[in-house]
Order: structure tokens, then C-alpha cells, then sequence
């Protein structure tokens, strides 16, 4: 295994020094033999914090686990100041989950469920078909203010996160990708700690005759060629190779705290030399501010605005991600909007915290 950056170097200007094994960490590779290129993400402490926080069930907090890996795999690619942000809505036991990567190192995430059903489904195995239901994955991009979002949505028909993910890429990216995702609770020093990993790898190579060899109607796979995908065409050898390796990873490879990122792709690659570059650090961190509620209070109409106020005359929201709460004063609030003249904000549905009348 070669490397682009020196194990132990920085993220850029005042980030943690990133030591080979540890958690909270994003390893980009390549696969230059088989033209693949990816990304191992490690989550400890972060992860353990949200799901922590909330006290969510195990499934429940399992799932949100899962999500959470996926949107830093494919977060942490953003290569500018901005947002990615993966949200379901369902009709399952598990309603919606929303995460958002705030790049370059940024990561929240929540989850609302229905507890009876959750409890309903039993203390054994569930696989995430189980518990999301029927509905949909959207997956934002938001570059911010001056520049359009992007999303991508898929229907979630009982399929896992990973056979989502999948979905995805075939319909939105059209580039051959395979995600692993995995989620486990440690025991360690009488504790117990939930942690996450996840592997993308995809399909990336120089040739745009190749890149576009799953275009080819099936009538034109040549004599012999027994490669196929799920629908029937043609697959580049390079591809089937490196897709195949990635099959055989465990779900306890994904998370174990002895097995480190860069030890998972020698496992995998080393026969055709995998090459990993700086890793990038992830934390733990919500949005919400004063300034946000505040901009998310005044958009709501007078009457709203009013049904806020509890009995004590306070205005008290709760922030669904981090569970802050904010204390707001409703002639404060009235006094912001007086002075913005409104014209209401643009607040995303998912910046909107709990309102709390008691």
C-alpha cells in the first residue's frame, strides 16, 4: 500500500493531527490496477454522541448509524463550502431521519420514530426495510445562497440503505458504485460505545469507451463474456474484480477498533497496490444557533408566532439535532421581525426545531 500524503500529517491549517486507527476519520484511496477510487469512513465518538444523546432504541439508533456513515462517504467529497444532507420520509416505524455533513468536517444527525412500533417489531435482528418502510431517500447538495440546490431521490421500497445508496448512483450518477455499511456497540472498560464504519468504491476510469461499456444493449456482450449486472449488461472485468473484493468484507471489518482504515484496503487491494491520501477528520457538531432560531421564529406568521408563547409567556424551542434548548422572549422576537421589515427567510424544513408550548 502506497501512500499520497505521509500517515500523521494535518487536514489543513489548525485540524488534529490524524494518526493511522483513528476514529472520526475519512481515508480517500485508488485502486489505479482496477481504475477505482473511494473512500473508508471510521466513526467513533461522533457517532456515539448523536446516538447517545437522543436515547434512541438499538434498531432505531443502528439505522441512524448507518445513515450517518453513508452521508459522510458521500459528503466528505464536496470540494467547496457547503451542504450535503440525507432525509428520509416514510411510512414505517422509523418516520424520517435526517443527516446532515457540513462540509469539510461537519456532522449531525436525528431521527423520529414511532416507539410502540418499534417495540412491536421485536428485540431481534431487523434489517432496514423493517423499520423505514415505504416512502422516499432524498439526497441535497446545497452550495449555498448564491448557487441552485441539487437533489436526487429515490424510492424506498423496503430495500436497505446500501440497496439505496445503489439505486442512486445507477439512475441519478450513472457510475458503478458499491457502499458497505456497518453499525456495533463496543464494550470497553465497562462502557459501551456505538460506532459506525463504511466503504464506497466506484467505477472511474480513463476511458470513456469503458466508463460507457454498461450503455451496450445486451446484444452486443461479446461471445463468451458471462459478466453481467442486475439488468443484463455488460460489466468491465476491472469492475467485477474490485466489486467481488469488496463483497467479502464483514460487517465487524467496517467497525472494529483494531482494524484500521488503512489495514481494511490492504486486506482487500493488496494484490493490485492501493494508494490512500490525506485523511480528513470528522466531528460532532449542530448548526443551530440564536441566529438561526431566531431567523426560523420570525418566519412564521403573527398567529403562530402567538400559539409559540407557553404558559409562563415564553417562547421555548428545542433543537431536534443536538437537543439545545432555547428560551426566547416573545416581545424579542416580535421587536426581530419589526426590524427585519419581513419578507419571511428561506429556512430549510429541516432547520425547523420542535416547538415546545410547556
Amino acid at each position: 500500500m502506497t501512500s499520497g500524503t505521509p500517515a500523521g500529517t494535518t487536514a489543513g491549517h489548525g485540524a488534529p493531527l490524524l494518526i493511522e486507527g483513528d476514529d472520526d476519520v475519512v481515508l480517500p484511496f485508488a485502486v489505479e490496477a482496477l481504475d477505482v477510487r473511494g473512500r473508508v469512513v471510521r466513526l467513533g465518538p461522533a457517532v456515539d454522541t448523536i446516538l447517545r444523546r437522543h436515547g434512541y432504541p438499538d434498531a432505531v439508533a443502528r439505522l441512524l448509524g448507518e445513515a450517518a456513515a453513508l452521508t459522510v462517504l458521500l459528503g466528505s467529497s464536496l470540494k467547496f463550502e457547503g451542504r450535503f444532507q440525507l432525509q428520509t420520509k416514510t411510512d414505517g416505524p422509523v418516520a424520517m431521519i435526517v443527516v446532515d455533513f457540513e462540509a469539510p468536517d461537519r456532522l449531525r444527525a436525528t431521527a423520529r420514530f414511532d416507539t410502540g412500533r418499534v417495540e412491536a417489531l421485536g428485540a431481534g435482528p431487523l434489517q432496514d426495510g423493517d423499520l423505514i418502510g415505504q416512502g422516499h431517500l432524498a439526497m441535497t447538495i446545497d452550495q449555498g445562497p448564491t448557487s441552485s440546490r441539487y437533489q436526487g431521490v429515490v424510492a424506498l421500497e423496503g430495500q436497505s440503505l446500501e440497496e439505496a445508496a445503489h439505486q442512486y448512483f445507477r439512475q441519478s450518477e450513472q457510475i458503478p458504485t458499491q457502499v458497505r455499511l456497518a453499525v456495533a456497540e463496543q464494550y470497553a472498560g465497562g462502557a459501551r460505545t456505538y460506532r459506525a464504519g463504511g466503504l464506497l468504491v466506484q467505477f472511474l476510469p480513463q476511458s470513456i469507451d469503458r466508463a460507457r461499456l454498461a450503455d451496450l444493449p445486451p446484444g452486443d456482450i461479446p461471445e463468451g463474456h458471462v459478466h453481467l449486472d442486475a439488468h443484463g449488461m455488460p460489466e468491465d472485468d476491472a469492475w467485477v474484480e474490485a466489486r467481488s473484493l469488496v463483497s467479502t468484507i464483514e460487517d465487524h471489518e467496517l467497525v472494529d477498533p483494531e482494524v484500521s482504515a488503512e489495514r481494511l484496503l490492504y486486506r482487500l487491494f493488496h494484490e493490485r497496490g492501493v494508494r490512500v491520501f490525506e485523511a480528513q477528520g470528522v466531528r460532532e457538531q449542530c448548526r443551530c444557533s440564536p441566529e438561526r432560531v431566531m431567523g426560523m421564529i420570525t418566519s412564521f406568521s403573527p398567529q403562530e408566532r402567538r400559539d409559540m408563547i407557553a404558559d409562563d409567556g415564553r417562547i421555548g424551542i428545542t433543537c431536534e439535532f443536538c437537543s439545545r434548548r432555547y428560551d426566547l422572549d416573545p416581545a424579542a422576537v416580535e421587536a426581530e421581525v419589526a426590524a427585519q421589515g419581513i419578507a419571511p427567510p428561506d429556512v430549510a424544513a429541516s432547520d425547523v426545531a420542535s416547538r415546545s408550548n410547556g
